[in-house]
Order: structure tokens, then sequence, then C-alpha cells
């Protein structure tokens, strides 16, 4: 496994490709996949541990992202998609895992830059930006929409916690009757975005792919979908049925070497979501649409780790599920292990294969697909057009240096976990007192300390200050939380 680079320098592939044009459109279609949960060694091309042979080829085909960054929780990191605004600057229920509406009716988004530009927009799966169907996809530029409003659910009910939104699995903002109880989520999922990809029409598509899987509750039935997964009483270790279940087995055998049952319950999930991917990859080379198509792969946030159950239908007690990652922290930590995560592009013929050292950020993502396909990024966003950095590659005559940039997160509600980064340095403070000076802050230098184990701000006080004021900076751009003085 890769912990994270120091160089800045790069021959970025992604923007080397942006700028060309597909051969028989003038631009591409665009799908957006997110995965939840799926932390930075729960994949294959990270992990020789992980069976992921789909994902595999799709990420050593084009753009890997060394250091591609998300915020460190699911809404967060969905705003920041959305908008290409750092979650903050709409306030405190933007900033952790929310039924509430996460940003204004007539906030900008993808979904709406991507129509205007001309595309036919669909999006499918996990929406989780506004629970209400008056908050839905469509009422953000999505001609069509499909799948939960709400965050994670059970995997073959589709239903959420108990309560107001329980019943929101969805077409088109309207819920369904019986919420096409019995099939598990990431099949549905996948099954309609091959319809959406096999559908006829004249403009190009946009495609917001956004898969439950491997959030919790993990469950894998197989064909025995009348019962939950669970261990077997007479074989300890074991899953009931877990030798006629698919998803535990794998050509190569990797998930039965893992011992431990509960994360080869993830590996089996993980297994079922990449045959998924598998199915929506197919589908564009069947219908003769694979090199007319940009995929941006990413997932929400770092590994969930352990979690206590009971919360969604059929939802079991894990502890210590995931793969092991490089890093330190995991899902809701400003630490890298919860917002450093797996990223690549791919574009046949338009995106070199190649590793990309340089930062990147998921809110780059609606600048750079504004510069791709004509559209307008609304004022204000915080990403970068990836697309001019191509003209700062050797090979295209020009100096690949760039100065570093920031990254800022600020996670829950309460403002709890801060961090940012500039060049190789980034700076952490955990707690719900803002930093009033710069001795509050951690300092890490990941060029030097990929795990953030050791704290430096006593070496480097200039830094240290320099950046605190940059932190101070951002957080004045924030929506200010009204619950707090």
């Amino acid at each position: 496994m890769t912990a994270c680079s120091a160089p800045l320098s790069v021959a970025f592939a992604l923007a080397a490709s942006v700028l060309a044009q597909a051969p028989d459109r003038s631009r591409p279609n665009v799908i957006v996949i997110i995965t939840d949960d799926q932390g930075w060694g729960d994949i294959g091309y990270h992990n020789p541990a992980v069976y992921s042979p789909n994902l595999d080829a799709l990420a050593r085909s084009g753009a890997r992202f060394t250091q591609h960054y998300v915020m460190p929780q699911c809404t967060p990191t969905r705003v920041a998609i959305m908008t290409g605004r750092y979650p903050s600057r709409f306030g405190p229920q933007a900033q952790q895992a929310n039924n509430a509406p996460a940003f204004p009716l007539g906030t900008p988004t993808l979904g709406t830059m991507m129509k205007a530009a001309g595309y036919e927009t669909h999006l499918v799966g996990k929406w989780h930006l506004g629970t209400s169907t008056d908050h839905g996809p469509t009422k953000f530029g999505f001609d069509y929409s499909y799948g939960g409003l709400a965050g994670a659910l059970g995997m073959y009910d589709h239903r959420y916690r108990k309560g107001k939104f329980a019943e929101n699995w969805h077409r088109d903002d309207e819920v369904i009757p019986g919420w096409e109880n019995g099939t598990h989520a990431t099949d549905l999922t996948a099954r309609e975005a091959v319809r959406v990809i096999e559908r006829e029409r004249e403009a190009p598509f946009f495609l917001y792919l956004a898969f439950h899987a491997v959030h919790t509750p993990l469950d894998e039935r197989g064909r025995f979908v009348d019962r939950p997964t669970q261990l077997d009483p007479e074989r300890p270790g074991r899953w009931l049925d877990e030798d006629e279940i698919p998803w535990f087995h794998d050509p190569d055998g990797l998930i039965q070497r893992e011992r431990d049952p509960e994360k080869r319950l993830l590996l089996a999930a993980v297994h079922h979501l990449d045959h998924a991917i598998g199915e929506v990859v197919a589908a564009l080379d069947r219908t003769e649409q694979r090199d007319d198509t940009l995929i941006l792969f990413t997932s929400d946030n770092g590994p969930q780790g352990s979690w206590p159950g009971n919360a969604y239908p059929d939802d079991l007690k894990l502890t210590g599920f995931n793969q092991p990652i490089p890093m330190r922290g995991k899902k809701t930590d400003t630490y890298e292990g919860g917002v450093h995560v797996p990223g690549f592009a791919v574009w046949p013929g338009r995106v070199a294969a190649a590793e990309v050292d340089a930062p990147v950020h998921v809110v780059d993502w609606m600048p750079t697909l504004a510069a791709l396909v004509g559209g307008d990024a609304p004022a204000g966003v915080d990403g970068m057009d990836l697309a001019p950095l191509v003209f700062s590659a050797p090979e295209h005559g020009g100096s690949d240096a760039r100065p570093p940039r920031e990254l800022y997160w600020v996670w829950s509600s309460g403002s709890n976990r801060r961090a940012l980064r500039h060049g190789d340095w980034k700076v952490v403070r955990y707690g719900k007192k803002e930093p009033q000076r710069p001795e509050d802050w951690q300092l890490f230098d990941l060029g030097r300390d990929p795990m953030e184990q050791r704290d430096v701000g006593g070496e480097h006080p200039g830094v240290l200050a320099d950046m605190h004021r940059r932190y101070l900076a951002q957080r004045a751009r924030d929506k200010p939380n009204p619950r707090r003085k």
C-alpha cells in the first residue's frame, strides 16, 4: 500500500485529456461514481488482499490520484462534489451526516450546471443532501433520479432508520410503494445505471452514480434473500450459507484467505460492488460509448472501522471490519485516514495511464467539468479547474511548477474537527473551541510524516503562524453557526 507522496510537480494526465475532444461527439458522457465508506485499503490496486478487478482495471487505465481528498463523512463530501464548495460555506447542517437540507433550493449544483450545458442528467443511488421529497435531486437539476434520499439503508428492504424518513426509496423524488423490497441495493443501483446508459438519446448524458456499498449494514445473502446475514451457529467464524454465496468467493481465493469473518464480510461487499461497477462498464462497451465517456471515481470518506449495529434493518454489530490503511484516523476524522481516499479518472484514449501525485479534492470536479463541457461554474467555488494544468506539463512545452494550494476541512455541526493543508504542511485541531492562536494546532509535515505521528509545531513557529492565518481566512468565508457565539 502507498502512503501520500510529497512531490507536487506532475504531468497531469487528467488535465491533458480534458482539453481533448472525443472523435464522434463534441463532449463526452460523464459518469461520477462515488462509493460509501470505502477506505484507502478497501480496493485492490492499493491492497492485494482485496478482490476488485473491475475497479483495478479502470484505475490502471487512467489517472490514479495518489493524494485524493474528500470530506470526513458522507453528506459533507456530497456537498463538496455537488457544489464545488466546502460544506462549511453552507453552515453547520452541511458539515456532518444529516437528513436536513444541506443547502438551499436554488443552489447551483453539478446537476444544474450539466443540464444547462445541454446534458441529460441522472442521479442513481444515494442522495443524502435533504431527505424530504421536496428537496430531492429533481429540484437540483437532475432530469431523473432513483435510489435512496436518506443516508444508509437496509440493503434488502431499502428503508432508513425508524422514524420520519424510514421510507425514502424513490423514483424522481416520489417514494416507490414497497421500496422494491427483496433485491440488494447494489444490484438495483447497477441495473438502473445500465438502463440509463442503454437509453436512446440525442444529447450526451451525465450520470451521478452513488452506491450505498460498502456502508453498513453489510448484508450479503446471495440467493438466500429471506435470511439476513448471520453467523453460522454450528461453524464458528463462518457466515450462514457462506459456502454458497458467490460474493464470498473469488477465482484467486483472496476472500477466503481472510480468517476474520467480519473482514471477510466487508471483502464480500467489495466484491459485490466491484461486480456491479463491472456491469456498468460492460454496458458502455456494449453500447459503444466507452471511448466517449469520462469516468470519475471516489469514495466519500475513509473507512468506518467499527459499528454498533441496530441502526438500520438487519444491521450487524461489527468491529475492525475494514482493511488496514497506512494513515492515521478513519471516517469522521480530519487526519489523513478520514479524508484521503481512492480516486481516479478514466477516459480511453484521452486520459493517460499514470499516477498523479498533486493534491486534488472533490471540490475540483465542479470547475473541471464546467471547463470540459462548456458550462458555467458558479461564483465562489473552492475547487480549481484542473484542465489548464495540462499547459504546465513538460511534454506540452511548459513548466510543471505551480504554487502549493490550500485544502480545508471543518467537520460536525459543532465544528469539532478542523484541518488545513498547504503544500506538505498540515494543521489539525480537535475540540469545540475555535483555535485562537497558532499554538492551538498540531502541525505535521506530510512529506516526511504521512502517518501524522509527530507534531512539529514547536520546531516551526513561523510555519504554524502562517497556517493559523490561512485557517482564519478560510473560516471567515464560512456561514456562521447561529447557535454559537
